[in-house]
């Protein structure tokens, strides 16, 4: 695969964890970069990483993403600056376990906007360009509990398979027109967002259920680089899925009740 010296990658969410690995990744295969995240000093440390390790160019953009203009403003930046984006990594996220009616206003509207409104509206405005180009990669970080409606991740799971259900029909819309979309589906990733002890860890890494950011990252390119629609690494991942596919909505009241989870 051959990448023009001109050609970009936009990777959301990119300070730390799974984001970091796909700028790092994307950046090894030669793609210049366009790194964005709200934390200011961590973006331009790791901007000055992928500088120091490859010959390309990284430029960190310190953005909000969770504002309901946050697509327009970023878009409108790489317009201004005449950055032709090539690669889009929706990967900008926050995991969350909480009820839904126990979290405040301004969370509930953060979330929605940055897991719905800002991946779609930036796949909405670089897709058009992907498109008229016939030439353009999108990739959206969904999630396995995509598929898993229980209690505390009302938000996080219903706003992962909205981006699941959009790649899917986006994929289709666009793969004819020269534009691949592709959904990745994660299982739990080792970025310490989980509050999970180190003996954990370590045990569900070494059965699989655990993987790794750079692991996913590359497995998550590789999909999408190959055309594919969808991943969801992880054998463990679809073994889950079946089981908890099975638990009748009864079931997981009575768990409630007892308060087992």
């Amino acid at each position: 695969m051959t990448v023009s010296p001109h050609s970009y990658a936009l990777v959301t969410g990119a300070s730390s964890g799974i984001g970091y690995q796909y700028a790092l990744q994307l950046a090894q295969r030669g793609y210049n970069l366009l790194i964005v995240s709200n934390m200011a000093n961590e973006i331009v440390e790791k901007a000055q990483l992928i500088k120091n390790q490859y010959a390309v160019e990284v430029i960190p953009l310190v953005r909000d993403l969770g504002r309901p203009d946050a697509a327009r403003e970023l878009y409108e930046y790489c317009k201004g600056n005449q950055i032709e984006i090539e690669v889009l990594i929706n990967n900008a996220g926050v995991y969350h376990d909480r009820d839904f009616i126990a979290d405040t206003e301004s969370f509930n509207n953060m979330i929605l906007n940055l897991h719905v409104n800002t991946p779609a509206m930036l796949a909405y405005y670089f897709g058009q360009e992907m498109a008229n180009r016939h030439k353009g990669y999108i990739l959206n970080m969904s999630s396995i509990t995509s598929e898993i409606a229980v209690q505390r991740l009302a938000t996080y799971s219903a706003t992962k398979a909205f981006l699941k259900n959009f790649s899917r029909s986006l994929h289709i819309e666009l793969y004819h027109k020269g534009v691949i979309v592709t959904a990745v589906r994660p299982g739990a990733v080792n970025t310490g967002l989980y509050n999970i002890s180190n003996t954990a860890t370590k045990i569900g890494m070494f059965i699989g259920y655990i993987t790794t950011p750079e692991k996913l990252a590359r497995k998550g390119l590789r999909a999408m680089f190959r055309g594919k629609a969808q991943r969801t690494p992880g054998f463990l991942n679809h073994v889950l899925l079946f089981l908890v596919s099975l638990l009748p909505t009864s079931l997981l009241r009575l768990i409630r009740r007892w308060h087992i989870f």
